[in-house]
């Protein structure tokens, strides 16, 4: 018997590519939503905090003053995107590279910045390691380096919310590496059958640490996994801000309408290491990282923007000099702040803590403070 090959016409939306942005910095009338000025400027002056931000984190992890880092850039404009579209309401669970969502919806730097050093400036008290921000104010929650387990954690958000009627969207980040995890099944799955008010985006950076996605999948795109599963799919340029916001907003509305949930393919490239742990030159080919640089995501914004006679150079140099300035001040006040206090070793497990426990809290307080080394 012959099995006939699946019919996947490059017209599909979880075939294709979504793109609003042209390569000489004009977009498509077609596809283009007609962003403000104001809009895009925000987007624009957040991308380009985020890459002044991961640039200071990893000289300070290669300076020994914070033990890891992981960054974001070449994938600014997925999270830029979804902390633009989402509301106060909304709920959001990461992977490594889109903890910049809490920025943009207004998580102080200085405590963005104390997580990395996990002093007393952290509203996680040390307890996580870097890279792995969450904040309650604006509704995300931590996660745990596992690959995967976030996802079924927003759809079942998203099932709670579904449940107390309200009209609140939870937003799930994999990479490309968790489409081919149990967890991803189980949360479609659930996602499709139960159409609940979620958006699953993947982060399709070609890598999975080490690993390219032809190696873990057979699949023509991740998008179309969503087929199987009655979620509706879509593929997008993860490079193309305009587009990404597009694809999240008419998302986050049909979530927020009864639509059920959408899977959305982000196609991205991470420019450096997966962390300040890796070294991708034992993997992969200057040659392919130089290839994506063309496509770089600020720079696409960026080129819009002048065309559209809302940057120049010299603005550049302005805000550049803003944003420094503002990141060095949040550092130098971050780390000249102590370590969590001892006793908050002992919060947050119980809601009135038990006699051994307070016995353990009281004999280590009796006890002076452990010399800190540099």
């Amino acid at each position: 018997m012959t099995i006939p090959e699946f019919d996947l016409p490059e017209s599909a939306p979880d075939v294709g590519l979504l793109r609003v942005l042209r390569d000489d910095g004009s977009t498509d009338p077609a596809t283009d939503a007609g962003l403000p000025a104001a809009t895009l400027l925000r987007a624009y002056r957040e991308m380009r905090k985020l890459r002044l931000i991961d640039a200071r984190m990893i000289v300070l992890q290669r300076q020994g003053r914070v033990g890891f880092y992981g960054a974001c850039t070449g994938q600014e404009a997925v999270p830029i995107a979804t902390g633009l579209v989402l509301q106060a309401q909304d709920w959001v669970f990461p992977a490594l590279r889109e903890q910049s969502v809490m920025l943009v919806r207004g998580f102080p730097l200085v405590q963005f910045i104390g997580q990395v050093f996990g002093n007393s400036a952290d509203v996680l008290k040390g307890r996580q390691m870097p890279s792995h921000h969450s904040g309650r104010s604006v509704n995300q929650v931590s996660w745990s380096s596992c690959i995967g387990p976030q996802v079924p954690q927003a759809v079942g958000c998203a099932w709670a919310m579904k449940l107390k009627k309200v009209a609140g969207v939870s937003v799930g980040y994999c990479g490309d590496g968790a489409t081919s995890q149990p967890d991803f099944h189980n949360a479609m799955n659930f996602a499709g059958v139960f159409k609940v008010p979620a958006i699953i985006v993947c982060q399709n950076n070609h890598w999975s640490i080490s690993v390219p996605t032809s190696r873990q999948t057979a699949s023509k795109t991740l998008a179309v996994k969503g087929r199987a599963y009655g979620v509706p799919s879509v593929r997008v340029d993860g490079n193309d801000l305009l587009a990404m916001h597009k694809v999240m907003s008419e998302a986050a509305d049909r979530a927020r309408n009864g639509g059920g949930p959408t899977f959305i393919e982000a196609l991205t490239y991470r420019i450096g290491a997966h962390s300040t742990s890796d070294d991708p030159s034992r993997y992969r080919s200057d040659e392919e990282v130089a290839s994506w640089q063309k496509k770089d995501p600020l720079d696409r914004l960026r080129k819009h923007l002048a065309l559209l006679g809302l940057v120049d150079d010299a603005s550049d140099v302005t805000l550049d000099n803003a944003l420094s300035a503002e990141i060095a001040a949040a550092v130098n006040e971050v780390e000249a702040m102590p370590a969590p206090d001892r006793a908050s070793l002992f919060d947050d497990v119980y809601a009135e803590l038990p006699w051994n426990l307070r016995e353990q809290r009281d004999e280590l307080l009796r006890l002076p403070p452990a010399p800190m080394h540099n």
